[in-house]
């Protein structure tokens, strides 16, 4: 199959109408007029022979064809300037970009950012958080770290740590629990996950309560709001550390229930780079580390 040539500033000027979803703001940003952006997207969309855009009275919408083409312009031309701003810099550099969820980016990954600089010292990291909901293909991805059961549809994944979640609070309401038991009077927050309460009740051996309390969509609100005597958590203890640490919270009973765990994954599709087999050697065997008892 003959592709078509594609020009380089019909491929930019239909980038930024995506990211924009307006051809004004995309000739605002690259310096042209809107009618000669509307002229390269009209001409790439004749070469490709698919509608890239749909034109509506308010602006624009992506069809399934621009939504398919836009993630790997985007991360194409990053890399793109990423590799024009090393230059002369007298090694070359590679981009990695990495979605982590949040709880696991501030409690473990972003600690440990000197080491990873250290051991890739030729890798640039772009990081983007979320709560545990991303679409590698649709942002760009490299890597996604996630917590879960390693199962996602399109993906690779390697475990990197196991996860079990165990209640968290303030020493005064801790000074309160004299078994776990004396839980069924406290204010119990939860996560999004339903059912983690009833597991870690089911692994303390007591009959679980109609549980209650707030919800939240991050541990690290939830840890938070423990952090302040608004109730116990029960998170991972691993990766509140610091505030375990500083007195800030305490874990008052041993008993930790399964989870799932932290897993590196990458899409099937995907090519690995130098920077991907870099990066996952490297997180790899730090989290294996730290695993290590001895």
């Amino acid at each position: 199959m003959v592709r078509p040539h594609l020009p380089l500033n019909a491929l930019r000027a239909f980038e930024a109408s995506a990211r924009h979803l307006s051809f004004t703001l995309a000739a605002i940003e690259l310096c042209v007029t809107q009618a000669a952006i509307s002229h390269q997207v009209k001409g790439l969309e004749d070469k490709l022979g698919h509608k890239l855009f749909r034109r509506l009275p308010r602006g624009l919408a992506l069809t399934d064809e621009g939504l398919a083409l836009l993630p790997t312009l985007v991360a194409s031309f990053d890399r793109i300037a990423d590799a024009l701003e090393h230059v002369g810099e007298g090694r070359a550099r590679e981009v990695l970009t990495v979605g982590a969820v949040n709880t696991f980016a501030t409690g473990w990954l972003i600690p440990r950012l000197p080491a990873l600089a250290a051991a890739c010292p030729t890798l640039d990291l772009r990081l983007f958080t979320n709560n545990n909901r991303v679409d590698i293909a649709a942002e760009g991805l490299d890597f996604a770290i996630r917590f879960g059961d390693g199962a996602w549809h399109g993906t690779d994944a390697v475990p990197l740590m196991e996860a079990p979640f165990a209640p968290l609070c303030t020493p005064a309401v801790a000074a309160r629990l004299a078994s776990p038991a004396d839980l069924l009077r406290e204010t119990l927050l939860r996560s999004y996950r339903s059912d983690e309460w009833t597991r870690w009740f089911a692994a303390a051996d007591i009959a679980a309560p109609p549980v209650r309390g707030p919800v939240f969509d991050s541990s690290l609100a939830m840890v938070d709001a423990a952090a302040q005597g608004l109730g116990v958590a029960l998170a991972p203890p691993a990766m509140f550390t610091r505030l375990l640490d500083a007195g800030a919270i305490v874990q008052p009973f041993a008993a930790a229930a399964p989870a799932g765990g932290y897993w590196l994954t990458w899409l099937k599709s995907r090519a690995p780079t130098p920077a991907m087999a870099a990066f996952q050697g490297w997180i790899t065997a730090e989290a294996a580390g730290d695993a290590d008892p001895g």
